[in-house]
């Protein structure tokens, strides 16, 4: 099955022009239901500020100034959710890392599995908002470290007593961005976004730059957006969670202006 989904994939990629290239990943012998289960696991709250996807818009004007926060060394190491749904807790961990990061602390690596276990409002390994989750950080007086809760890929039950939030993974405010992808671009120059995306299509992704016309819209995964490059048509940097063997070295890359998987549906910035 997915050896014929590589064959078509790699073929519609000569077909459009797009720099997209797919082959056996660690997830190829996957089914479909079995990977979206296991690795796919955004549930919007209810209570968060994603929307449906929109019509396709295209950006007029590309910014030509790039963005790379891996570059500065405002983001943790490529991490490995492993299997169980919890990229929405990676996602609040990776951009709780960032704003302490950029706020001149020394973040050490936070705990998703703390959020896993204890956010009562999301379900584990079965999905969650990272929306949402970064708003329990902050009711939370900020995030254990994973020295002291470490992550287990798996349903656990709430055990903070042996820890405590660390003082250099605290925020104070969450923050919803919508509008239009250059309006996203402006908050990205401030800090990494939490963000949501349509990523059924990652499974078998292995490099380049996937276009709008690869990617649909089902909204399942929450990942972190890391920055954004004016060449080659311009595109966005996105850091998966599915460990530094998958796609460019843990990252996937997004055309920019037409809303590739959904990615404005819920973007989340959070600051200390």
């Amino acid at each position: 099955m997915n050896a014929r989904k590589i064959l078509a994939a790699n073929l519609q990629s000569k077909l459009i022009g797009s720099s997209a290239t797919f082959g056996f990943t660690k997830f190829s012998d996957m089914s479909t239901r079995e990977f979206a289960s296991k690795m796919l696991g955004f549930k919007p709250s209810g209570r968060s500020s994603f929307k449906v996807k929109s019509e396709k818009r295209e950006v007029l004007q590309t910014p030509q100034t790039p963005i790379d926060w891996q570059a500065k060394g405002m983001i943790t190491a490529i991490k490995d959710q492993g299997q169980c749904g919890s990229c929405w807790a990676f996602s609040t961990t990776e951009t709780v890392e960032s704003a302490n990061l950029i706020a001149g602390k020394q973040a050490p690596d936070g705990s998703p599995q703390e959020i896993v276990d204890c956010d009562s409002s999301d379900s584990g390994c079965n999905g969650g908002d990272p929306q949402e989750a970064l708003q329990w950080i902050v009711n939370q007086g900020g995030q254990e470290t994973e020295s002291c809760y470490p992550y287990t890929a798996e349903d656990g039950t709430c055990n903070q007593a042996n820890c405590q939030p660390d003082p250099n993974l605290k925020i104070s405010t969450v923050t919803p961005i919508s509008g239009s992808e250059s309006a996203i671009y402006q908050v990205l120059g401030q800090a990494p976004l939490s963000v949501c995306a349509d990523a059924e299509p990652w499974q078998n992704y292995n490099g380049g730059i996937l276009t709008a016309d690869q990617c649909g819209d089902s909204v399942d995964h929450a990942i972190q957006l890391t920055g954004y490059s004016p060449d080659q048509g311009a595109y966005w940097i996105v850091r998966n969670s599915w460990g530094a063997s998958w796609g460019e070295n843990g990252f996937i890359y997004l055309q920019y202006g037409q809303d590739t998987c959904a990615i404005t549906s819920e973007v989340t910035a959070a600051a200390v």
